[in-house]
């Protein structure tokens, strides 16, 4: 069954907080083989928020997992996310079309700080296998 498109440009609620601390910094960074000895985070970081956003998505619109493939992703920095940030994510559908029997669907996540501040961007294009794709 295809996604809504009455998705496009609805927002979802935001991600709980995430604290951002040297420890999940480092251990992030040793999972995609890097080293991290203090300051800001890998650029790739705000994915881990990023991800809780999606994943907030799909089970909100029952879209299960293993039914999607990671397309494209983006980020466009505010500034750099550094240990002490405490961290939200707000996803909104940005697009979605339909081909050959697979959902293309288009997110923004915006990353903010605990003041609000916009932090992060991320984009992301995500396909998504219906069951006859």
């Amino acid at each position: 069954m295809p996604i809504d498109q009455s998705l496009v440009g609805r927002s979802f609620p935001p991600t709980p907080s995430r604290a951002v601390t040297e420890e999940h910094v480092r251990a992030f960074a040793e999972s995609v083989g890097g080293d991290y000895d203090g300051g800001p985070a890998p650029a790739t970081y705000p994915i881990v928020l990023a991800f809780d956003a999606m994943n907030a998505f799909l089970e909100a619109e029952q879209v299960d997992l293993f039914r999607i493939v990671h397309g494209e992703q983006k980020f466009s920095y505010s500034r750099p996310v550094v240990p002490g940030d405490v961290l939200t994510a707000t996803l909104t559908v940005a697009s979605l079309r339909q081909i050959g029997g697979a959902d293309i669907i288009g997110t923004a996540s915006e990353i903010t700080d605990a003041d609000g501040t916009l932090v992060c961007t991320t984009r992301a294009t995500l396909v998504h296998k219906g069951a006859d794709a």
